[in-house]
């Protein structure tokens, strides 16, 4: 019975690995462009970067659409949710004026925008004001979308 069990569980288990790319750098004289294939793959790297920084002082924000993560993953992620502090993208008027202000006003230690929230003007507006970043600015592209941009800033650093 035990030996039946167990081959059906070895049948079950036929998924592939797959290695998404990651965020190594601390410059915060760039933003760092974390490409992800979907979803999935997007949420487990914003979960590394928010624990990451969750060991931090200051605050992480996350701009996020209405899929957010739920209390209960984080806390199963030893995350502080004291320290996360998560913004819905469509209660946001200014997106750029919001994310400047939280870049530079030294309480966050890092900045996360979900996947294609910002556009490529928006992203070549904020290089201009990176020098003065106290806080990593990490913005999550999908794979399709990143082949679609044509022109990347030259100071964007891509994960």
């Amino acid at each position: 019975m035990v030996h039946k069990i167990h081959s059906e569980a070895i049948m079950l288990h036929t998924a592939s690995v797959r290695h998404v790319k990651s965020y190594q750098q601390d410059n915060p004289n760039v933003i760092n462009i974390v490409k992800t294939e979907d979803e999935i793959s997007a949420t487990f790297e914003m979960l590394k970067i928010v624990h990451r920084y969750n060991q931090n002082n200051g605050w992480t924000l996350l701009v996020a659409p209405d899929n957010v993560p739920s209390r209960h993953l984080l806390d199963a992620c030893s995350i502080d949710t004291n320290k996360l502090l998560v913004i819905r993208a469509k209660h946001v008027v200014d997106m750029e004026y919001m994310l400047n202000c939280a870049l530079q006003n030294g309480r966050f230690a890092a900045v996360i925008t979900w996947t294609d929230i910002l556009k490529q003007q928006q992203l070549e507006a904020l290089q201009l004001n990176t020098h003065q970043a106290k806080a990593q600015l990490y913005c999550f592209t999908t794979e399709h979308n990143a082949s679609e941009q044509t022109t990347v800033p030259s100071q964007l650093q891509v994960c």
